[in-house]
């Protein structure tokens, strides 16, 4: 297990930054994934961590030694890509055993590591098929082996599972995180899909125009973004804009909407007066009797529950959930509708305004 540490490293490329000024440390043994849309450096990131590339500016850190000019065949990284890279005259286990057979293992470490890691992931019985025979993820999984194979002790993932249908998707990010976590390994997964992050993550560190947005737990990003583009990024969420309209003593806030409706927030330290924008995820949001006023837009069924699309009266759009089993009000139908207070986050009022701070490119 490694730990890193990243100290204002920069990438450029002529006059352009694919990543700024990044300050990051990675525990030993930790599954951090690099979210963001794309374009926003996280490739280019793990490159530089992996060895890839040389950092512009900055330096990397394992373990308290100065890795940055060390090439990555000496930084015992494993790297699997986004387009599956597997030698397609070899069968899985010369794949696997490719490593330690350029490292002059020998033959009975060759035959030892080749064997442990294809049972790591279920993949011992095919070990004399070729990659042409398998499937897309059952491929992925002969990828990560070979990767593991070659000692590393960190492993990074380059959206690995992109190419994958979704139920595959699903299926091998969970047994990568269940492998990982066996070997003790620490791990840099990046991917632009937010679920994917959610369920596998110790940590996410969300990107955005080659820096940090945002990092932490996927429970505290979720529940809490500190800004209104995790918020967006991260699940889906109602934003709307607003002005603080009345705050005690205790940091209770209640803002008021466009049209002069006032609702409850969480705690704050805005004052009175505040420009802001709230946030509050459709779960959060119920039909009730009174309410803000909103009329139905659409209506779509999602599979477990309806997503509810509504304009309301502060000519704001706001979507909920309706569960599958309960009955869904019509397009055209006036609903009322309250927000769970504790679940309303609220935030400054970007100076460009919503559209301009959620923008992904």
């Amino acid at each position: 297990m490694v730990r890193i540490k990243l100290e204002h490293i920069s990438m450029r490329f002529g006059d352009f930054y694919a990543v700024r000024d990044i300050n990051l440390e990675i525990n030993s043994g930790e599954y951090v994934t690099i979210l963001g849309p794309s374009g926003c450096g996280k490739t280019s990131l793990i490159k530089v961590i992996s060895g890839i590339w040389t950092p512009t500016e900055g330096k990397v850190y394992f373990d308290g030694l100065d890795v940055t000019k060390v090439p990555m065949e000496d930084r015992d990284v494993g790297y699997v890509f986004q387009n599956i890279a597997l030698f397609p005259h070899m069968t899985l286990k010369e794949n696997v055993a490719y490593s330690p057979r350029v490292k002059d293992q020998g033959e009975e470490a060759m035959e030892s590591l080749s064997t442990e890691y294809l049972q790591l992931v279920n993949m011992l019985a095919r070990a004399g098929m070729y990659p042409r025979e398998l499937s897309g993820g059952e491929q992925q999984k002969v990828a990560i082996a070979r990767a593991l194979a070659s000692g590393s002790k960190m492993l990074m993932l380059d959206e690995p599972l992109s190419a994958l249908d979704a139920r595959v998707r699903m299926e091998l990010r969970y047994e990568i995180r269940r492998l990982v976590k066996k070997l003790g390994i620490t791990v840099l997964h990046v991917t632009h899909d937010q679920e994917e992050a959610m369920s596998v993550s110790d940590r996410i560190v969300l990107m955005r125009y080659g820096t940090i947005a945002e990092a932490g737990s996927p429970l505290d990003i979720y529940r809490k973004p500190s800004s209104v583009f995790a918020a967006n990024f991260i699940g889906e969420t109602n934003l709307m804009e607003c002005t603080v309209s009345d705050r005690s003593k205790s940091g209770k806030t209640k803002v008021k909407l466009r049209g002069g409706r006032e609702i409850r927030t969480s705690k704050t330290n805005f004052s009175v007066g505040d420009p802001v924008v709230i946030s509050v995820r459709p779960e959060h949001v119920y039909p009730a009797i009174d309410g803000l006023e909103a009329e139905v837009q659409s209506i779509v069924f999602m599979g477990t529950y309806w997503r509810v699309r509504t304009l309301a009266e502060s000519r704001d759009y706001v979507e909920y959930n309706v569960p599958a089993d309960e009955e869904v009000p019509e397009v055209g139908d006036t609903v009322h509708l309250v927000f769970n207070k504790k679940a309303v986050v609220v935030f400054a009022r970007p100076q460009g305004g919503i559209e301009e701070e959620i923008r992904l490119e």
